[in-house]
C-alpha cells in the first residue's frame, strides 16, 4: 500500500514539474490550475463530503483544540524570534512567522490524505482549514497591516480581513458543508453529482500544480532564519501535534496519524505570496522550497512507518 500512495504522489509532482520545465505549460498556466483547485474543486469537495455526514462525524473538540494550540504557540514563538533575534520589523515578523506554524493543508494535505484515507480525510483537513482561516491567517493579516500603517485603524483592518475571509471559497465550502451537517440539509442529487465530479479533480490537479510551482525556485536565502522556520514547520509542529493528540486526547489512531501528517506538510504557497506583498520574496520563497523538499521526505517516512 505504501508504494500505491507514495509513487502516484511523486509521479504527479514530477509530471507538473516536467510540464513547466519542458515548456508544455507556463508557470502562470499551472498557477491557474492551482487557483481552480483552491477556488472551485476543493470547496466542492469539502461541501459535498461534509454535508453528507452527521455533526458527530466531523466535529472533534480535542483534535481541534490540540491542533489550534500548537499552531498559535509556534506562530507566537516564531513572531518573537524573527522580531527580536533576527531583527525584522513588526510587519515582516508577522508574515515570516506564518511559515513556522501553517501547513499546505488545502492543496497537499487534501491530496495526500484522500489517497490514504478516502472521504474521512475531509473531516481532518476541514478542521485544520477552519483553524488556519479563522484563527491564524486573520491574525497574520491584522498584525502585518498594523505594523505597515503608522496610524492603523484597527476596526477597518478587522473589517477588511473578515470580508476577505467571507470571500474565500475554500473557507465557505467548509462552513457550508458543516452547516449542512448541523441542520441535516441534503444536497439535491444532480448538484451532488456535480460536486463529486469537481471534487475528484482536486487531488491530482493539486499535486500537479505544486510540482509545476517548484520550477524556478532557488535556495538563495539559506540562513539561520530560514532553517529555524523550516524546522519549526516540518519537525516541531508534527512532533507537538502527535504528542498532544496521543497524550491529551482519546482520538482514534487514524486521526492521530492524519493530524501529524497534516502538521508535517510543506509550508503553504500563501506564505510566498504574502512575502512578495511585504517585500520578503527571497526570505519566504527560500524556506518555502526547503520546506517543500523536507516536508515530502517526512510525510513519505511517516506513510512508510504507519502504513507499511
Amino acid at each position: 500500500m505504501v508504494f500505491e500512495i507514495i509513487v502516484p504522489i511523486f509521479f504527479l509532482l514530477a509530471l507538473g514539474y516536467l510540464a513547466v520545465k519542458c515548456h508544455l505549460l507556463t508557470k502562470d498556466q499551472v498557477g491557474t490550475i492551482g487557483s481552480f483547485v483552491i477556488k472551485i474543486a476543493l470547496p466542492a469537495l469539502f461541501l459535498q463530503s461534509l454535508a453528507s455526514k452527521d455533526l458527530q462525524q466531523i466535529w472533534y473538540p480535542g483534535y481541534f483544540l490540540v491542533y489550534s494550540s500548537v499552531t498559535l504557540l509556534l506562530y507566537g514563538a516564531a513572531f518573537f524570534v524573527v522580531l527580536q533575534v533576527f531583527k525584522n520589523n513588526f510587519s515582516q515578523s508577522a508574515v515570516l512567522a506564518l511559515g513556522a506554524g501553517m501547513s499546505n493543508t488545502g492543496l497537499i494535505g487534501t491530496a495526500v490524505l484522500t489517497l490514504l484515507m478516502g472521504q474521512s480525510a475531509m473531516t481532518y483537513t476541514s478542521l485544520v482549514v477552519i483553524i488556519e482561516s479563522v484563527l491564524l491567517v486573520p491574525t497574520v493579516l491584522i498584525l502585518a497591516e498594523i505594523g505597515a500603517q503608522k496610524k492603523a485603524n484597527i476596526f477597518k483592518i478587522i473589517q477588511k480581513t473578515v470580508l476577505m475571509l467571507l470571500k474565500n471559497p475554500l473557507f465557505m465550502g467548509v462552513m457550508l458543508g458543516i452547516l449542512g451537517a448541523v441542520f441535516q440539509i441534503k444536497i439535491p442529487h444532480q448538484l451532488n453529482q456535480v460536486l463529486v465530479l469537481l471534487g475528484q479533480t482536486a487531488s491530482p490537479l493539486a499535486l500537479f500544480a505544486i510540482g509545476g510551482g517548484i520550477v524556478g525556485l532557488t535556495l538563495k536565502h539559506v540562513n539561520k532564519q530560514s532553517i529555524y522556520l523550516v524546522l519549526s514547520s516540518n519537525m516541531m509542529m508534527p512532533l507537538l501535534v502527535y504528542l498532544g493528540l496521543k497524550y491529551l486526547t482519546d482520538v482514534s489512531q487514524e486521526m492521530l496519524y492524519a493530524g501529524t501528517i497534516i502538521a508535517a506538510l510543506p509550508m503553504p504557497t500563501m506564505f510566498g505570496m504574502l512575502g512578495q506583498a511585504y517585500g520578503l520574496k527571497d526570505e519566504t520563497l527560500t524556506p518555502l522550497l526547503m520546506s517543500t523538499i523536507l516536508g515530502f521526505i517526512i510525510i513519505s517516512l511517516l506513510i512508510t512507518l504507519w502504513w507499511a
